[in-house]
């Protein structure tokens, strides 16, 4: 048989119980004797443990801190000098603009316009991941090798707004930074409310206390006319019932940018965006989209609306877009306040940015189907309830008469110089990508 194991008893008390009889007294102090030094050993070791795990945390903590400080995305000498140079104005009567979401399609032509005829930009972008960052990175790059500067922080971080005017006394601000999409907010309802809601305030609460105070333009939108069925779409209709979250946050905007006009004396200038369409453009839009599908041999999805009726859009070309932004720069009138108080009244406008010639989106793909020399693999489908409208038709009768804004692109044209680019910036040849 195999040794036994001893017992818990035998550990204890010896087998030879003459010896236990002479030695009991003796062992038994030894014992206590044992467990006190063993007890106190293990106190010792535990005091150890608990400082060396604090101080391990405390230097963890330090390392953090210092992470976050040498990792942090803005700040420092030569950020601040970025920052100046960006904003530089290079010639008579410039302005130098803020451009929120600047990295953005919009953002990044209107960037373009204004740091080409001289003005000093300095943009700001969170960089979200709503679609392809990479892109985004792409027209980063694009206006760095022309001048322009693209903070990375995000517009509800009102610390680095406050920053940002401490270096520069910007004269305007163009505000393009925004949760886009109409079906994403099914999806995620909340990123609206942070980027087109609390970011806006954010950035309203900054512009009223700076001083001076910028003029500001920005972004609405076409959607805020929601199911409004006169057409076309004049500034002057209703526009209180959307159809889509996206649509109301853009609502809600107008109306908080009364508010900030009307209190604070601030110069507030809302463009309301007619389906933008062009180079270096947004992947999640249909044009781009039905380019990428095309392109590999997926089928593509056209939504109709009621009663088999093709759905239509007033395709507005980037260049004709970027006309509207800067005219409306160059004639906002100046913000009245001063250190968060009003001194008088200021300009508060709003203007419709469209092409005014609608078309269907079935025309869209044949079109593209034309300049991709590929024919389209089209599933035709039944509008669902996502917050699509059926179609959209600008007057630009208000903002051709304020600054002389007249788009000149048709779609065929348009969408020409969109599929040029597409197929370069992908690396197709011949319809093909290449490898």
């Amino acid at each position: 048989m195999g040794k036994q194991m001893p017992s818990l008893e035998d550990e204890l008390f010896p087998s030879t119980p003459g010896k236990f009889k002479i030695e009991r007294a003796h062992n038994m102090n030894r014992q206590v004797y044992r467990c006190f030094a063993s007890t106190s050993t293990m106190f010792l070791w535990a005091l150890f443990l608990i400082a060396l795990t604090a101080s391990y945390l405390s230097f963890q903590s330090f390392v953090d801190t210092g992470s976050r400080y040498l990792s942090a995305s803005w700040g420092g000498i030569q950020w601040e000098k970025q920052v100046r140079n960006s904003a530089q104005i290079h010639r008579n009567g410039g302005m130098s603009v803020l451009v929120t979401g600047a990295a953005g399609f919009v953002g990044t032509h209107v960037s373009l316009a204004l740091k080409r005829r001289g003005d000093g930009v300095v943009g700001i972008d969170n960089f979200n991941t709503y679609y392809d960052p990479s892109l985004k990175k792409a027209r980063k790059s694009l206006l760095n090798n022309h001048g322009v500067f693209i903070v990375e922080g995000d517009i509800n971080d009102a610390k680095l707004l406050v920053k940002l005017f401490d270096i520069v006394a910007f004269t305007h601000v163009m505000h393009l930074a925004a949760q886009a999409g109409v079906r994403y907010a099914m999806e995620n309802p909340h990123s609206y409310v942070h980027s087109n809601i609390a970011g806006l305030v954010t950035l309203l609460e900054t512009c009223k206390s700076a001083n001076p105070q910028p003029a500001i333009v920005w972004a609405s939108s076409s959607s805020v006319y929601g199911l409004n069925e006169k057409v076309p779409f004049s500034e002057s209709d209703r526009t209180d019932q959307p159809a889509s979250l996206y649509a109301a946050t853009k609502k809600a905007g107008e109306e908080i940018t009364h508010t900030y006009n009307h209190i604070y004396g601030l110069s507030i200038t809302g463009l309301r965006f007619f389906t933008v369409y062009g180079p270096w453009g947004r992947p999640d839009m249909a044009y781009f989209s039905f380019t990428r599908n095309i392109l590999q041999g997926k089928p593509i999805t056209v939504y109709r609306g009621k009663n088999r009726v093709d759905l239509a859009r007033d395709f507005t070309y980037i260049d004709d877009i970027v006309k509207g932004c800067v005219g409306s720069l160059d004639t906002a009138g100046k913000s009245t306040g001063s250190g968060g108080k009003k001194r008088g009244p200021a300009p508060y406008r709003i203007f419709n940015l469209g092409n005014t010639s609608p078309v269907t989106v079935p025309t869209l793909v044949s079109i593209l189907e034309g300049h991709l020399k590929v024919k389209a693999k089209r599933k035709i489908v039944d509008m669902p309830g996502n917050g699509d409208v059926p179609f959209t038709h600008a007057n630009i009768s208000a903002a051709r008469r304020e600054f002389g804004y007249k788009p000149t692109t048709d779609l065929q044209t348009g969408l020409k110089k969109f599929v040029k680019w597409y197929l370069s910036y992908y690396g197709y040849n011949h319809g093909k990508p290449v490898n």
